[in-house]
């Protein structure tokens, strides 16, 4: 099985999710960490990746998003605003604005995600033979630093074949859900660090968050996966913050609630 085809031109786009409307955790991305919005925060971690061409935030056009879309012209990237709940659709629409050939998919509330982590999965399905890479499947990374990686095609094949909102909602699980149709790669960590939670969700994984800042942040500069497990070592009490909380909550919420939405 072949990969449908990618432009020779390859030209990378990160494109980072992001709204302000958050059932768990309302305005999340908003919150303050070291006297910055967390998606300011990822999105300058983002535009670290030295294999991502552009960086460019997908939110939607409700009024409470215009401040999404002035964090995204303090950072100095583009925004793309859509459908609210059709987000496959609003990363579709993003993707063919700014002229992606591959997509990386970012979600903002990763305020912790590692550049490193991101040039790894590009280098990835730049040298294989692929239509998406992730770290996910399984998961080894710690939960936080997600990163997917897909081709334009079979980003427009599943903005036109999928059908359920599960899919609709998260993306990509019409492409994870199609092996005979796609080829699928998976990014692996040396060690399994699965169960480790560098997310936001909820109070305490900002909570988590801000510590992991306090003790390691420098502006200008950006750490490493590495430099937070260094710290974990010295303060392994941190992780105790949010240990409790489930992986994947939202998209496992999305299953149980999945329904048809388009004919």
């Amino acid at each position: 099985m072949r990969p449908l085809a990618v432009s020779p031109r390859k030209k990378v786009v990160a494109i980072i999710q992001a709204r302000v409307g958050s059932t768990r955790l309302p305005s999340k991305i908003l919150e303050k960490i070291e006297g910055k919005p967390m998606l300011w925060h990822v999105i300058e971690r983002t535009k670290r990746a030295r294999f991502v061409d552009e960086v460019v935030v997908a939110t939607t056009d409700r009024e409470e998003d215009s401040a999404v879309e002035e964090i995204a012209k303090v950072c100095g990237v583009g925004c793309f605003r859509g459908s609210e709940e059709d987000v496959l659709d609003r990363y579709y629409r993003a993707a063919e604005k700014f002229g992606a050939d591959i997509v990386v998919r970012i979600t903002a509330d990763c305020p912790m995600m590692d550049p490193e982590v991101i040039d790894k999965a590009v280098r990835m399905f730049l040298d294989g033979d692929f239509d998406y890479v992730s770290n996910t499947m399984p998961p080894t990374f710690p939960d936080g630093l997600d990163v997917e990686v897909f081709s334009f095609e079979a980003l427009r094949k599943a903005w036109a074949e999928a059908r359920m909102a599960s899919e609709r909602e998260h993306v990509t699980p019409y492409i994870r859900n199609h092996p005979e149709i796609f080829r699928l790669g998976n990014l692996r960590s040396d060690v399994d660090l699965s169960y480790m939670r560098w997310t936001v969700d909820r109070i305490e994984d900002l909570m988590f968050v801000r510590e992991v800042y306090k003790e390691l942040y420098v502006e200008g500069e950006v750490f490493h996966m590495e430099d937070v497990l260094r710290l974990l070592e010295r303060r392994p009490e941190l992780m105790e913050i949010n240990r409790h909380i489930e992986r994947d909550e939202g998209y496992k919420k999305s299953l149980r609630e999945d329904r048809v939405v388009r004919p």
